[in-house]
């Protein structure tokens, strides 16, 4: 599906505009409210996401998202091809999958060679979406022991962790653990109708001052079918997010989210509700619920 046709009048505006930044929960750092995402570069050559990471540098972006399983860690080395030059001036984040702390440890070392740096700003626990992840996590010998020590070893300067199937899990690691400094979610226009993020775990973790970061804003492009990509975005940006990571096939995907970004302005409440009410009509058979969110069936 080709996401630029999807952009109304807002992608008119110039893109040399200014990307707003929020603050990122209690690590007070500044983030664009847009920011890239690396899952998508295993769709295009590799120079081509090079290119990527460089335009999104050139157009003011500074959160740039990664994880170590991206395209068996081609993704990693996509940015430790692009970002060196400006590595200092950006927001750089990646993930592991492994669940124990050994596991996580090596997966870090790793990614910092791959993406050429000695330290991540965000580092991440990937993928908390059973009980029995929470239960890993947290065991001795569990991934969170290592994040405690890259934290306190500067290899990494916040932790967080993301999830995608059920909120309730997400919960209950929050609950057991209070120094996550972030979490990154599933929040879209159709979320609130199964097993909602929005509801959920973005109140619990806003309450503990977590940095909220959104992710799969068009329900991985089935949304697109109801909603302009302008729609789906300002919609998420209008909830207490500090940023949402994006993935881009080209530049023109890319210029044109910029060129929302730029010129974002928050939602009224009763405009929020709109949409929310389209979503609910189901006219497209995979609008919200199950049909949609696939993601969350790991539940």
């Amino acid at each position: 599906m080709n996401r630029r046709t999807f952009f109304g009048t807002a992608a008119a505006a110039a893109v040399g505009a200014e990307i707003p930044r929020r603050t990122l929960g209690r690590t007070g750092e500044k983030l664009t409210i847009v920011g890239m995402g690396g899952a998508r570069f295993h769709l295009i050559p590799f120079d081509e996401g090079v290119a990527l990471v460089r335009r999104a540098y050139e157009l003011g972006i500074n959160y740039f998202d990664m994880a170590r399983s991206y395209w068996n860690g081609r993704a990693e080395e996509v940015y430790g091809a692009a970002i060196p030059p400006f590595r200092k001036k950006i927001f750089l984040t990646t993930k592991t999958g492994q669940r124990t702390a050994r596991g996580a440890a090596a997966d870090l070392e790793q990614s910092l060679r791959l993406m050429k740096t000695d330290y991540v700003d965000l580092w991440q626990i990937h993928g908390v979406n059973t009980a029995e992840d929470v239960k890993k996590v947290l065991a001795p010998g569990g991934a969170l022991e290592a994040f405690v020590a890259a934290r306190k070893a500067g290899k990494c300067r916040f932790i967080g962790f993301t999830g995608h199937a059920d909120p309730a899990f997400n919960l209950e690691l929050m609950r057991a653990y209070d120094g996550f400094d972030t979490m990154l979610m599933p929040l879209h226009v159709a979320d609130t109708y199964y097993l909602s993020f929005e509801k959920n775990a973005l109140p619990a973790a806003s309450e503990r001052g977590l940095g909220i970061l959104g992710m799969k804003i068009f329900g991985n492009a089935f949304l697109l079918r109801a909603f302009s990509a302008g729609d789906c975005l300002r919609y998420t940006l209008s909830l207490p997010v500090t940023a949402v990571t994006l993935g881009f096939n080209t530049i023109g995907q890319l210029e044109d989210d910029v060129r929302i970004a730029s010129t974002f302005k928050p939602l009224a409440p009763a405009e929020m509700d709109a949409l929310r009410a389209r979503a609910a009509l189901d006219r497209f058979d995979v609008i919200h619920g199950p049909a949609l969110e696939y993601w969350k069936r790991q539940s």
